[in-house]
């Protein structure tokens, strides 16, 4: 079983004004000088996920300028052992739209034929920047096991934007907080059940796996207000936090106050006290114990999007890293500035070059 883009076409997107690719299953070793357009592409590859890419951008910063005529990509996606044509654009800076097989389709039911996962620079300080990013990072693997989890997470934000809204206004009429505090106690609740079901399946596929990266034991801390483990449980703590809430002008209970706390397992030391390299080489072996998960769960490994990993390894953990993805049979994204940055993949994988003159991308296979 098998996840794997065979056609990629990039139109006006980014620096790219057009670009096509014809690729079988191996990984792609994307190569080319900084600034000539690698992660354009990586970026349009995530958007066959649901949620706004890698970089998190919107519809209307995707879109290639001058022009701004808007963007468009499309795929032919091999899937387990289906085969989906795969679209999805924007025009006009607004919300991107996604075809599958010809019909319309929400995100989320991306989600239901594709997994993607990824690792890109700015994720290197996840463990000493603030929670939210650790936050983001939990639940773009959650989302890997559970497809309804942004559903989910969107619906909560809604209901606590609308509370929150409340609170600011200082309303105290407890009418209008009890619909969205059902909702919020509901999908609190689910948000996260889901995260700890992903951790546990991320410890699972650490344990006992040959890796020359390091595991890390991960934990969920709930806030400082704890976490309700029931949805009547936690109704009924969003009612009688309110006049703390409306005192604060926020909700201050919640999904959205969890923190994911790691420690390199073997030297039993917090991964935002480790080394740069060492909270790299927990960062990759995390993303492999997700891939090495999701072959078990979904039934194939995922498309994996490796932005410059190879620059911060060593030779000898690039060729550890080529040798596992390679055994997992996954097809895996990967940019660099050098071909030799990919030597000990030789054969095992394709190979694409990007360059870029006058603002403009170009693609080829050499």
């Amino acid at each position: 079983m098998t996840l794997s883009l065979s056609a990629l076409t990039l139109s006006h997107f980014r620096s790219h004004k057009l670009a096509r690719l014809e690729l079988d299953a191996r990984p792609v070793a994307i190569f080319g000088p900084n600034g000539a357009g690698k992660t354009n592409i990586l970026e349009a590859v995530s958007l066959f996920s649901p949620g706004r890419g890698l970089r998190r951008s919107s519809a209307e910063d995707m879109t290639r300028r001058p022009e701004a005529l808007g963007w468009k990509l499309s795929g032919v996606l091999h899937s387990l052992q289906q085969v989906h044509e795969v679209e999805t654009w924007s025009e006009g800076g607004a919300a991107r739209q996604v075809k599958i097989d010809g019909k319309t389709a929400p995100q989320t039911a991306l989600g239901r034929i594709a997994r993607v996962l990824w690792l890109i620079p700015s994720m290197d300080r996840l463990w000493i920047e603030g929670a939210e990013g650790r936050r983001r990072f939990l639940d773009r693997m959650t989302l890997s096991f559970t497809p309804d989890h942004a559903q989910v997470s969107l619906e909560y934000e809604k209901a606590m934007r609308e509370r929150n809204r409340l609170l600011k206004d200082m309303v105290r009429d407890p009418h209008w907080y009890a619909a969205l505090e059902q909702r919020m106690a509901e999908t609190s609740t689910a948000i996260h059940a889901n995260r700890l079901r992903a951790l546990d399946a991320l410890a699972d596929a650490q344990r006992g796996a040959q890796t020359a990266f390091p595991a890390a034991d991960l934990t969920l801390q709930p806030g400082e207000l704890g976490m309700p483990e029931t949805v009547e449980d936690m109704r009924t703590a969003l009612a009688d936090g309110r006049n703390r809430d409306l005192a604060a002008g926020r909700t201050l209970l919640g999904t959205h106050r969890a923190d994911l706390y790691g420690v390199y397992a073997t030297k039993d030391v917090p991964a935002k006290d480790c080394s740069t390299g060492e909270q790299k080489a927990l960062l990759v072996s995390l993303i492999l114990a997700n891939a090495r998960a999701l072959a078990q769960d979904f039934g194939a490994p995922p498309l994996l999007l490796l932005d410059e990993v190879a620059a911060h390894l060593d030779a000898n953990r690039r060729a550890a890293l080529y040798d596992e993805i390679c055994a997992l049979g996954a097809q895996a994204w990967m940019t660099g500035t050098e071909t030799e940055l990919f030597d000990s993949l030789g054969e095992r994988a394709q190979y694409v070059e990007v360059t870029e003159a006058d603002g403009v991308s170009t693609v080829s296979r050499p």
